[in-house]
C-alpha cells in the first residue's frame, strides 16, 4: 500500500463505522442502562440526609460507575469490534482497497475513544443534573452549609469526566495492542481486564519495591512503571470545590502523559498488525 498516500479521511471514515457497529452492539446498551441506573438510582440517597457531604459520596457513586461499566465497555468494545472485522472477513476485504493496515488500527481506536467519549459525556452530564437538583434540596434544608453559595463546582465536575475519558481511551489503545497479535477474543478481554488491575494498582507495588531497599525489586518496580500507566494520576482532588481544581500545568501534564502511552501503545499495535496473517 506504499503507493497510496496515508490518508486521514479513510481512517475517519474507518472510526465512524467503528462508531456506528459500537452502538449497536447490545452490550453497549446494557452497560449504559446499567450506569444510568445508578447514576439516577443517586436521587434516592435523599432519604438518608446526610447533608453536604453527600455530594461527594453521590459524585463518587456516579464516576466509580463511570470507571467500572466504561472499563468493561471499552475492552469488551475494542476486542469485539477487531475481531468481528477478522472472523467476518471484512478486514480482509477492506485492506485488499487502497487502506494501509495503519488507517485500519487508528480507525477502530478512534471509534471506540468515540464511544468511550460518548459515554463519559453522558454520565457526568447526567451526574451534574442529579447533584445539581440534589445541592439545590440541600441548600434549603442545610442553608447554614451553604452560606457561600453552591459547593460544587461543575467545571471540576466535568473535568473529572474528561480524565475518565482519558484513562479509557489509554485502556482501549492497550485493549487494541493485545487485539493485534490475539488469536481469540477472550485472551484479548482477560488481558484487557488484567492490564486494568495492573495499571490501577502499579503504584502500590512500585511503593513495596521501594521501600524494599533491594536493587532488584526497584528495578522490577521501575519496569512495571514504565511499562505500565498509572491510572490514579487521573484522579482529581477529594473535594470538589471551585478552591481544590488541580492547575492548568498539572491538567496539560495528564493529558500529555495519556497520549504519550495512547501513542506508544496505537504504534506498537500498528507494528503487529502488520505482520499479522488476516
Amino acid at each position: 500500500m506504499n503507493s497510496v498516500p496515508f490518508s486521514l479521511r479513510r481512517t475517519w471514515l474507518i472510526a465512524l463505522n467503528t462508531l456506528r457497529e459500537a452502538a449497536r452492539q447490545k452490550l453497549f446498551a446494557f452497560l449504559l442502562l446499567l450506569a444510568l441506573g445508578l447514576v439516577l438510582g443517586a436521587r434516592w440517597f435523599r432519604d438518608f440526609n446526610f447533608g453536604a457531604p453527600e455530594l461527594k459520596f453521590l459524585a463518587d457513586c456516579g464516576f466509580g460507575a463511570m470507571a467500572f461499566f466504561g472499563a468493561a465497555l471499552t475492552i469488551a468494545a475494542t476486542a469485539q469490534l477487531f475481531f468481528s472485522e477478522i472472523e467476518n472477513r471484512t478486514a480482509l476485504t477492506l485492506l485488499a482497497k487502497p487502506v494501509w493496515r495503519t488507517e485500519f488500527v487508528v480507525g477502530k481506536f478512534l471509534g471506540v475513544a468515540a464511544l468511550a467519549a460518548a459515554f463519559c459525556g453522558l454520565l457526568t452530564v447526567l451526574l451534574a443534573a442529579v447533584l445539581w437538583w440534589r445541592e439545590g434540596q440541600l441548600m434549603e434544608e442545610f442553608s447554614e452549609n451553604f452560606a457561600q453559595g453552591r459547593a460544587v463546582s461543575y467545571g471540576l465536575l466535568a473535568l473529572a469526566g474528561f480524565m475518565q475519558w482519558l484513562k479509557l481511551a489509554v485502556l482501549a489503545a492497550f485493549a487494541l495492542l493485545v487485539a493485534s497479535f490475539a488469536q481469540t477474543q477472550l485472551f484479548t478481554v482477560v488481558t484487557g481486564f488484567f492490564i486494568l488491575v495492573i495499571c490501577h494498582l502499579q503504584y502500590l507495588a512500585q511503593d513495596a519495591y521501594a521501600r524494599s531497599g533491594s536493587w532488584l525489586g526497584q528495578m522490577v518496580g521501575g519496569f512495571i512503571a514504565g511499562i505500565f500507566p498509572n491510572f490514579q494520576v487521573f484522579a482529581l482532588a477529594d473535594s470538589l470545590a471551585a478552591a481544590d481544581a488541580p492547575p492548568a500545568a498539572h491538567v496539560a501534564r495528564v493529558a500529555i502523559y495519556a497520549l504519550g502511552y495512547i501513542v506508544v501503545a496505537c504504534g506498537l499495535a500498528v507494528f503487529s498488525f502488520r505482520q499479522r496473517e488476516i
